[in-house]
């Protein structure tokens, strides 16, 4: 692993349209980094020319790495496969789609170097390529990271970060399911320093994060980290209660005072924010269960179907197919050199 100092990791899915402008950016940048370095693309399983434009480059620049998954996993399963094969002494997560500049990637680790830190996080100082509606979503989803747990999560930080080799070992020690990497890296709490950068828009292709994946990311970062929602169901049943009693007092009262007058609209709507309540909480109990069953099962996250790392080097090593002799026609003068015949066929 030492010989390598830089591992870019790039997770694609269905990319074939961004992987040309990518690699004509990147390529160069590397070569000027002044370090040995490969670039580990993990094609998430991907259904378009994906996979055939990856092994094409890699013909094309030899330190381009293939990792491909049998099947599609998520982004973040992606770059954690990434992780787990890397072998630089730092190693850069990043996505093909160029909103993320590779540019940065030399600061960073020109930062790392220079300040000592395990972690150089990529910060999003100017966000005007993205629409309102998600730089309002990405602010409020890290503010309330930030209120509801001790992570310490950067605003405006994705995916695009540096890490050390330390930190990559960590990472890949943890044992849990559907992990949320821009939230385990902070919890971590290694030394840290970021770097910031203006983020462009997609350069091809369409987004891989439509708005349901978006809530799913945030459910699992915010159930992953923090149990202030099931403080917050335990403080709703607690406020039901307290009503409960109240609505009980009053209905006492009324009848010992001869108001009593048959009603259904106090009944419907009591029943029915009791029930809302009820079901919330169930809700909130739900996934924190549904977390707890899937780390039981142990299954693993995703499946690797080919790493070209590995494939090369089981071309050098020797044929698995035995080299067989024909049998001999005539036979030996001396019957103890008579060879063996297995099926057929001579083994020498």
């Amino acid at each position: 692993m030492s010989e390598i100092e830089l591992t870019v990791v790039v997770p694609m899915y269905n990319e074939q349209d961004v992987i040309p402008l990518f690699v004509e950016r990147l390529r160069p940048l590397a070569e000027a980094w002044g370090v040995t370095y490969e670039v580990l693309c993990v094609d998430d399983g991907s259904t378009d020319a994906t996979p055939v434009l990856l092994q094409r480059l890699r013909r094309e620049w030899d330190a381009v790495r293939v990792v491909r998954l049998r099947a599609n996993a998520g982004h973040q399963a992606a770059i954690s496969a990434g992780l787990v094969r890397a072998r630089g002494r730092y190693v850069v997560t990043i996505d093909a789609d160029l909103q993320d500049p590779p540019e940065t990637i030399a600061t960073m680790l020109d930062a790392a170097r220079r300040e000592g830190v395990d972690v150089v996080y990529g910060v999003r100082e100017d966000r005007s390529s993205d629409t309102r509606f998600k730089r309002v979503s990405a602010r409020a989803f890290y503010r309330s990271i930030r209120a509801l747990s001790d992570v310490d999560a950067h605003v405006d930080a994705g995916d695009f970060r540096l890490m050390s080799r330390a930190t990559v070992e960590a990472v890949n020690a943890l044992p849990e399911h559907n992990r949320v990497l821009r939230l385990v890296v902070p919890a971590l709490g290694f030394p840290s320093a970021s770097v910031g950068y203006r983020r462009e828009a997609r350069a091809a292709g369409e987004s891989k994060y439509p708005l349901a994946k978006m809530l799913r990311l945030s459910i699992d970062g915010v159930t992953g980290f923090s149990i202030a929602p099931l403080r917050f169901a335990t403080w709703l049943g607690l406020a039901g209660g307290v009503s409960a009693v109240l609505v009980l007092l009053y209905a006492l009262a009324a009848m010992l005072l001869g108001n009593t007058l048959p009603g259904w609209t106090s009944t419907v709507v009591i029943v029915s924010a009791v029930g809302a309540v009820q079901l919330l909480a169930l809700g909130i109990l739900g996934e924190y269960v549904g977390r707890t069953y899937t780390a039981l099962q142990a299954r693993p996250t995703y499946y690797v179907a080919h790493d070209s790392l590995e494939a090369a080097a089981g071309d050098d090593r020797t044929p698995t197919r035995p080299h067989v002799v024909p049998v001999r026609t005539a036979p030996p003068e001396h019957a103890g050199d008579e060879p063996r015949r297995v099926a057929g066929q001579t083994r020498v």
